[in-house]
């Protein structure tokens, strides 16, 4: 990002209004409205922002915290700087950009029971940028299962039922922007607006958050995105996954209507669930092939399948949607995932 043109008060960089506006003081500094957050976005993607420019930008929309308007405008920015291919027929798109730190991704074992059962899922998400944690990618390389270099490559496994994109795969730039954390000390709108970008434009998308006050920012993105139906809550370490020791808020938003939050109960009795010292993913694969039965780890697979379904329409009540899920689940294929 070296841009070498003359810049002075008489010629300001044409970025620099886009800082102006979020460093003005308590009482000018503002918002981005929908269109200008989609511009200065755009311009940060094209390469077209100076370095100090975008640690400023980053840092004071960290400060004064995301809207919907900034939060959808980001997304639709970088969906129109991805490669132009023919979109494939898809019915979940799934973001995994947090990591776990203190229980398995158990959510892997409810999409894997979603495509067997004829769902087509397309995950993407972003690894190491926070020690300790144990990312999707490594866990799915691990197993086996493809992970897409290219927007076609992922395209053609989405079509076949699963596919995950690595962040870099849908823009390089924004990878860069999400491994700055340790360097600006703080996460970054990048961090948030990711999980909407919804690359294949599925007409479902699950979302996990960490922070349960940007629950109606993130119901309210996709409103403006007009997705037709999207679910989040603050799921285990801000994946989507449910905590089934614990009840859970849903905000369910369908297209431009108003969102809908409901509690699903917890599904285990004992509150506060010790964390798993060891992080071991071939766990995952015990639970999946029936070697072993851990209740959290059954229970997260099971209420995180569930309040998919539901969010999809396949099931029209929580306990429709519980009930489903134990049918995929005793309907899956042991010998493979996905």
């Amino acid at each position: 990002m070296n841009i070498q043109r003359p810049y002075s008060a008489d010629n300001p960089h044409p970025f620099a209004p886009y800082v102006a506006i979020l460093a003005r003081g308590k009482t000018k500094q503002r918002p981005f409205t929908f269109d200008e957050a989609r511009v200065s976005m755009g311009m940060i993607l094209r390469d077209e922002a100076l370095p100090e420019q975008i640690g400023a930008y980053l840092m004071l929309l960290r400060l004064k915290e995301e809207t919907p308007e900034e939060i959808a405008g980001f997304a639709t920015a970088t969906r129109e700087n991805f490669p132009d291919i023919v979109p494939p027929r898809v019915d979940l798109d799934w973001s995994s950009y947090a990591g776990k730190r203190v229980q398995l991704p158990w959510f892997l074992l409810s999409l894997s029971a979603l495509v067997q059962s004829g769902a087509r899922v397309v995950m993407h998400g972003a690894e190491g940028h926070t020690p300790g944690r144990v990312y999707t990618r490594d866990v799915l390389t691990r197993f086996g299962v493809p992970v897409a270099t290219t927007f076609a490559e992922g395209a053609a496994q989405a079509e076949a039922g699963f596919a995950y994109l690595p962040l870099e795969v849908l823009n390089p730039t924004l990878r860069d922007l999400i491994e700055l954390k340790p360097v600006l000390g703080l996460r970054s709108p990048v961090n948030s607006f990711t999980r909407l970008l919804n690359p294949f434009a599925a007409p479902t998308v699950m979302q996990g958050i960490f922070h349960r006050g940007f629950l109606d920012i993130h119901a309210g993105a996709a409103r403006i995105l007009n997705i037709p139906n999207m679910a989040v809550f603050r799921g285990d370490g801000g994946e989507t996954e449910m905590r089934p020791n614990k009840p859970c808020p849903v905000w369910t938003t369908h297209h431009e209507g108003a969102p809908v939050a409901e509690t699903w109960p917890a599904t285990l009795d004992d509150g506060h669930a010790p964390p798993d010292t060891v992080m071991n993913p071939d766990l995952l694969l015990d639970l999946w092939q029936g070697h072993a039965e851990p209740p959290y780890g059954r229970e997260a697979m099971l209420s995180t399948l569930a309040v998919t379904l539901a969010t999809m329409g396949r099931a029209g009540s929580p306990g429709e949607a519980r009930a489903l899920a134990e049918t995929l689940w005793g309907d899956r294929d042991k010998t493979r995932l996905f």
